[in-house]
């Protein structure tokens, strides 16, 4: 036994219904890109406890009655007649499930410790030959912990907490999910149909309207030489005092706390670099349209929106309600057909130009407690000022393997009773002092704008200026 455990591969059998080829459904096609571009798995993964009494039998019952019941799972991606990419759905096959079984003198926190770290390595890893890939830790004979990682082009987040329903475990366990959810494969083909293919082209309409006036970047050519070896640069921003000051904000300005958080954080972004409009991409889930909630796809697709950063932060706020409502409108097209528009501006305009700012609300979990907050809380000055002590910038160092479309990326990330800004950035273009500043500015702008309206957005008189 190495390390107190050893490790064995059972093979799990699974037959169901929905084989066939089709095409690549659009938000495959725009997770591939991604993939492509940045060189990174986008894999969902996670580790899970299990309910008492469950066997390692019990698990691979589970796993072939999901692999069964779910076409997207035995998608593997193949070529067309014509050389492209498109989806093949087998009808019946294997699938490893993979046993991590613990010596009976270690205690249970030694299967859980190496499930956590499990899980984050099958992260970065390419799934083959399946597009889910699962392990049980095994402890004195009960299953007790669960390792799950499935592939973005199969679902997105929601999509494989819907698949976690499945084995009864995950936040979404109890909920239930249509059981009628069209399969990835019938979407891909109704995505070919003339009602669907009228929705692309109504977006592109709106993406030729964004994209004409770009600048070749948002944020200039890279003007620092000596850092192209180590270009992008990881940090963390945690702040328990922009929470506050958000919730209190949107419940003034009777808006969403997303909202909000793009508000505040483009008022920063516009502090520090004198940008104004800024123009940035948004990551939308289409999943609010008729009939795609519970689909086990990946429906999440890039959409751009320009905010006017002049005024004051109610302002900017009240032009992100708008401008965000617009932008997810129009987030559901064929990524093939936004080439086309792309490589067509940049003809015309006489340069290539590209969105390089991103701004991405990836909370789930705790946006519904925060809206719950903005309608009910009373959040003080008090409170606001007692939790500012409490903030945490932090620097992670270099992500050497990246390459990364944006030059500024920055992400709200699912954590309760803080805004966590994870944010990722080209240091050819920007210094840290520079991006600490812009994460430094969410929290100024939320506290400065909490309770008073007319705070200026102070956009024009920038602290420093990029370019």
């Amino acid at each position: 036994m190495d390390e107190g455990f050893t490790s064995e591969r059972i093979a799990v059998p699974f037959s169901g219904p929905g084989a066939g080829t089709a095409p690549l459904a659009w938000g495959q096609k725009a997770i591939m890109k991604d993939m492509r571009v940045t060189g990174w798995t986008h894999n969902n993964s996670g580790a899970h406890p299990l309910p008492d009494g469950l066997t390692v039998a019990d698990v691979a019952e589970r796993l072939g009655r999901l692999m069964g019941k779910h076409p997207a799972l035995r998608m593997r991606l193949g070529t067309d007649d014509e050389g492209r990419p498109c989806q093949e759905v087998v009808g019946s096959g294997e699938i490893d499930l993979e046993v991590f079984t613990f010596a009976d003198d270690l205690d249970r926190s030694a299967a859980v410790d190496f499930g956590n770290r499990l899980w984050f390595d099958w992260m970065m890893e390419p799934l083959s030959p399946w597009l889910l890939r699962m392990a049980v830790m095994q402890h004195r004979g009960a299953a007790v912990y669960l390792v799950l990682t499935v592939g973005h082009l199969v679902a997105d987040g929601v999509g494989t907490l819907l698949l976690m329903t499945d084995l009864g475990i995950g936040e979404l366990a109890d909920q239930e999910v249509d059981p009628n959810a069209v399969w990835t494969v019938d979407l891909a083909r109704r995505e070919q149909t003339p009602a669907l293919r009228r929705i692309s082209d109504r977006a592109m309409r709106y993406w030729e309207e964004q994209l004409r006036p770009l600048p070749p970047t948002t944020f200039g050519e890279p003007k620092h030489p000596g850092r192209l070896g180590h270009r992008y640069w990881h940090g963390r921003f945690i702040s328990p005092a922009a929470h506050l000051a958000v919730v209190a904000l949107a419940q003034r300005t009777r808006t969403d706390t997303s909202r909000v958080l793009l508000a505040v954080i483009a008022t920063a972004i516009g502090r520090v670099t004198g940008i104004t409009p800024l123009t940035t991409s948004v990551i939308v889930s289409n999943r609010f349209r008729p009939g795609l909630s519970d689909v086990i796809a990946s429906l999440s697709q890039d959409s751009v929106l320009t905010l006017d950063l002049d005024g004051t932060v109610d302002d900017v706020v009240g032009r992100a309600r708008r401008e965000t409502t617009r932008a997810w409108m129009q987030a559901y097209y064929d990524p093939d057909q936004l080439d086309e528009l792309i490589a067509r501006l940049d003809a015309e305009r006489g340069y290539p130009a590209e969105v390089t700012c991103r701004i991405s609300d990836r909370r789930f979990s705790t946006r519904p407690r925060a809206e719950a907050a903005a309608r009910g809380a009373a959040v003080t000055r008090e409170a606001v000022r007692a939790a500012l002590p409490e903030t945490l910038l932090s620097w992670d160092g270099y992500l050497d393997h990246t390459r990364a479309p944006d030059q500024l990326f920055i992400s709200v990330e699912d954590r309760p009773d803080v805004v966590h800004l994870q944010c990722l950035f080209d240091m050819a273009v920007l210094t840290s002092e520079e991006v600490e500043a812009v994460l430094r500015g969410v929290e100024e702008v939320a506290v400065e704008a909490a309770f008073e309206a007319g705070v200026p957005t102070r956009v024009d008189v920038p602290g420093v200026v990029v370019g």
